[in-house]
């Protein structure tokens, strides 16, 4: 029988979906988990049918001999555990953000590059059929030289755990842009291929929720609304768009428009649902038109699938620490570009 990774789970909010994802990989075996909840640590290992539960990350560590686990913790404890779980031998996928700023991002880095083990971020939102066909387009040369794109998650009402770490910017490092904003930047530069950012120009805005924080009298420290413009090296520019809380259309609203020389492609959000509609634009005998794309498979990789078979092959993930680390820094920058009311560069 081939061997299978076995796999530890901390957290289990947002990881009750990376367990589940390893339950469905034939190569893998979710053996523990690990939440600081006790009841809530009950009720997931009951539903996960996981027999070894523990309320603290490095026992478990020291008696489940893993390979690898996900983390999936508020973002304030990304690059600690992340940094203990590498120097435990361990391969690691990490939720986004990677983690609060850039620095922390460039110390998971360095520790997974000297103990030699594998580090991906979930940036799940690369890792759909859709995504696929939308990838596949773009790599075909089909838009030719991207030169303009546009990204935005728009909430309308959404702040998530009022008062809780989400919107404590010492726990969180910031709002919708680092949570919200941080998918639809990846996405835009993965379709893009990642382009040098040469200079970011940002703004964010806490109007909103001052005045939250003062109805509900609970811990609101964060932007939100976020925008802003980055310049890449080769000439090409992208919009981006964040917000919680926005007196506007839609409750929901996700967009990602890229256009080339040769095309564009737009994909969004279906009536405030995480349903998305795709269309790409090429010329056609003089005349711009609509073009179908292929036909877009059931089912793909997931991102769990796709880490334990970085592992068991000794393969470099598709969504590297790097990229994460990249993120952080165009992240960073937006916020430092707001703060100081002005352009800054990117190193």
């Amino acid at each position: 029988m081939a061997r299978k990774v076995r796999v530890g789970v901390i957290g289990l909010g947002m990881g009750r979906t990376h367990a589940r994802g390893y339950i469905a990989c034939p190569d893998a075996e979710l053996a523990a988990v690990c939440d600081i909840d006790p009841t809530r640590l009950e009720e997931r290992s009951l539903e996960l049918g996981v027999k070894k539960a523990y309320l603290r990350y490095r026992e478990m560590f020291e008696k489940e001999h893993l390979d690898a686990v996900s983390v999936a913790v508020p973002n304030d404890l990304h690059c600690p555990i992340t940094c203990d779980a590498l120097n435990a031998g361990l391969h690691v996928l990490c939720e986004k953000p990677m983690a609060r700023t850039a620095r922390e991002a460039r110390k998971m880095c360095d520790v997974a590059k000297r103990r030699k083990r594998r580090l991906m971020i979930h940036f799940n939102y690369r890792w759909s059929p859709q995504a696929r066909v939308l990838k596949d387009f773009v790599d075909a040369g089909e838009l030719g030289q991207i030169y303009y794109a546009r990204t935005r998650w728009l909430r309308s009402r959404g702040f998530p755990g009022l008062g809780t770490w989400f919107t404590d910017r010492k726990r969180s490092g910031g709002g919708p842009l680092i949570d919200l904003g941080v998918h639809r930047i990846d996405f835009a530069l993965w379709l893009m291929g990642f382009p040098r950012v040469a200079t970011v120009s940002g703004s964010t805005y806490d109007q909103l929720s001052k005045k939250m924080a003062r109805r509900s009298k609970k811990v609101v420290t964060i932007e939100d609304l976020a925008c802003a413009l980055i310049r890449f090296e080769n000439g090409a520019t992208l919009m981006v768009e964040a917000s919680w809380d926005l007196n506007g259309e839609r409750l929901e609203d996700q967009l990602t428009e890229l256009y080339g020389t040769s095309g564009g492609l737009v994909q969004r959000n279906i009536d405030d649902k995480y349903e998305y509609e795709v269309r790409f634009f090429k010329e056609v005998n003089g005349k711009l038109a609509t073009v179908i794309p292929r036909e877009v498979p059931r089912t793909v990789e997931s991102t769990q699938a796709h880490f334990v078979g970085c592992i068991l092959n000794d393969t470099q993930p598709a969504s590297t620490g790097e990229h994460g680390l990249y993120i952080m820094k165009i992240l960073d920058a937006i916020y430092e570009s707001a703060a100081k009311g002005r352009e800054v560069k990117v190193s």
